[in-house]
C-alpha cells in the first residue's frame, strides 16, 4: 500500500481501493476483537507445535475481516507460528486447497512440525458461507452479497470464526 498497490497481478484502482479498505479493517479489528474465553482455552491446551501457513490477498475483504482474528489466537501460543503467504504468487500451494474448486481465500490451513496437514478453515465462517451461497443461487450481482456478508460480519463481532476455530483446535 506504501506504493499504492496492492497485492497479485490486477492493479486496477477497484482492487487497490478494497485493498485500502481492507488495511482499515484490518487495523480496527486488531484493536478491538478479543478473543473468547473458550478460544482462549482452547487455544492454552496445544503443546505440541503447531504451524498455521493462512493463504490471503491485500483484496480480499473475507482475508481482512478475519486475519486479525487468527493473528491474535495464534500469538496467544508460543507454539503456534502462523505463516501469511499470498495466493496468487503460490498457486501450488493454493490449488492444493482449493474450495470447492476454487481459489477462494483466506484459507487457513493447520498443520503440524512436520508439514502434515491436521485442518481445513475457510474461507469464511459457515453462516457468512451461507449468504454467499444465497446470493449467487438468487442471482444477486456481487456488490449485493458482499454488502450482506460485511455487515454479518458487523452482527456477529467474529463470535461465529472463533466458534469454528475452536471446534477444530479441539479435535485435533
Amino acid at each position: 500500500m506504501a506504493d499504492g498497490k496492492t497485492t497479485g497481478p490486477d492493479q486496477s484502482e477497484k482492487m487497490i481501493r478494497y485493498a485500502r479498505l481492507n488495511l482499515q479493517r484490518m487495523n480496527r479489528l486488531e484493536k478491538t476483537v478479543e478473543i473468547l474465553p473458550d478460544l482462549r482455552e482452547a487455544l492454552n491446551a496445544i503443546r505440541q507445535p503447531q504451524r498455521w501457513l493462512l493463504l490471503t490477498e491485500g483484496w480480499c475483504g473475507d482475508a481482512a475481516q478475519n486475519i486479525p482474528v487468527i493473528a491474535k489466537a495464534a500469538a496467544l501460543n508460543s507454539k503456534i507460528d502462523l505463516r501469511l503467504i499470498l495466493r496468487d504468487e503460490n498457486p501450488l500451494v493454493m490449488d492444493r486447497y482449493l474450495f470447492h474448486g476454487t481459489r477462494s481465500i483466506p484459507r487457513l490451513i493447520f498443520m503440524d512440525a512436520t508439514f502434515t496437514d491436521l485442518a481445513l478453515w475457510g474461507p469464511r465462517p459457515a453462516a457468512a458461507q451461507q449468504i454467499v451461497y444465497n446470493g449467487k443461487q438468487a442471482g444477486l450481482p456481487h456488490e449485493v452479497w458482499v454488502e450482506q456478508v460485511h455487515a454479518w460480519y458487523a452482527r456477529d463481532k467474529y463470535h461465529s470464526l472463533q466458534h469454528e476455530l475452536t471446534a477444530i483446535i479441539k479435535s485435533l
